[in-house]
Order: structure tokens, then C-alpha cells, then sequence
């Protein structure tokens, strides 16, 4: 003699795939489709231990956009939203495949890139700055273009999280201070 059981596994998986898409909204910026700060956060913390633990570098980039405001204020909000669009787009097409990109908050974005060192992190930095400054969106029939500032760092042994944001935090600032459509790393 044999005896069969089935069960109905369909409600299951529902479910599951249902918990995987409320996991990945509470992770994504909505707007720009990139990971959102929660991401960012979490990224964060995975790459610093990984370097505590096997001494895989990784570098910061704090990219801020350029007079951002005066987008919202001459065009309206929705112009905004589409410059942060256009940026985020540039962002993660030029982006290699192992480096996370994600919305910080406002107009400002950050990124983890790994296996970097001082002088490739100011490379892809640059080369981050040069493709944003090269699009643009059509508004009106005008053409609106955007650039971005940026700081960023390498990650020390010593370094929490915090310490690594806000070394890339005030060179994005010394970026901006210097004229904006820059990288500075240090």
C-alpha cells in the first residue's frame, strides 16, 4: 500500500513572492529606481566588514547635483524629478557590475565601489562627472543639461561607516566650494 499527500503550494508562493517585493520597495527609491538610503546603509556596513574581514578596499562617492534647486524653482517639480531621472540613469548604465549606486536623499546620491584604490576611485569619479555633464533632458524644446559635484574617499582599516560618509560628505563640499562640476578625492 501507498498513500499520496499533496498540498496546495500556490497560496505559499504567493506569499513568498509577495514578501519578495514588499523587501525590494522598502529598499528602492521610487523616483529614481535606485537603492534608497536603507540600501545604501546596509551596502555600507556589508563592505566594511568585508574589508575588517578579507581587506577588500572599497571607495565612497558622495555626487551632489548642481544647483538643483534652480531646476525646481525656474521649471517645476516635475523637471526636478526628471533631472533626478536623467542622473540616476547616467549613474547606473556607467556603473561596473560589482559597484552599488543609490539615492542618499534629496538630490544627492552615493557610491560604493569596490576593489578601488585612491587614484581608480578619482578615475571612475571623473569619468561619473563627464557622462552626467554630457546629458541632458529636452524641456519645452529647450535643452536643460545637469552636472553633479563629488567627493570621495577609500576606506581606511580604522573607519566605521559614518567616518567613511562623512570624509566623501566634506569632499563633495570642497567640490562645490571649488566651483562645482568636479571630483575631489582624498
Amino acid at each position: 500500500g501507498g498513500i499520496e499527500l499533496f498540498t496546495d503550494l500556490s497560496s505559499h508562493e504567493a506569499q513568498r513572492l509577495r514578501v519578495e517585493e514588499l523587501e525590494k520597495l522598502a529598499l528602492l527609491d521610487q523616483l529614481t529606481q535606485l537603492g534608497n538610503r536603507a540600501f545604501l546603509d546596509q551596502e555600507l556596513v556589508a563592505r566594511v566588514e568585508e574589508f575588517a574581514e578579507r581587506k577588500v578596499p572599497f571607495g565612497v562617492l558622495f555626487i551632489d547635483i548642481d544647483h538643483f534647486k534652480q531646476f525646481n524653482d525656474t521649471h517645476g517639480h516635475d523637471v526636478g524629478d526628471e533631472v533626478l531621472r536623467v542622473v540616476s540613469r547616467t549613474l547606473a548604465v556607467n556603473a561596473r557590475p560589482f559597484d552599488v549606486f543609490g539615492r542618499w536623499g534629496g538630490e544627492e546620491f552615493l557610491g560604493v565601489i569596490r576593489n578601488v584604490d585612491r587614484d581608480e576611485l578619482k578615475v571612475i569619479a571623473e569619468r561619473l562627472r563627464m557622462n552626467v555633464a554630457t546629458s541632458y533632458l529636452l524641456h519645452g524644446g529647450e535643452r536643460l543639461e545637469v552636472t553633479v559635484s563629488v567627493g570621495g574617499t577609500i576606506a581606511g582599516p580604522d573607519d566605521s561607516v559614518a567616518d567613511v560618509v562623512k570624509r566623501a560628505d566634506t569632499l563633495l563640499y570642497r567640490s562645490k566650494a571649488n566651483g562645482r562640476d568636479r571630483v575631489t578625492v582624498g
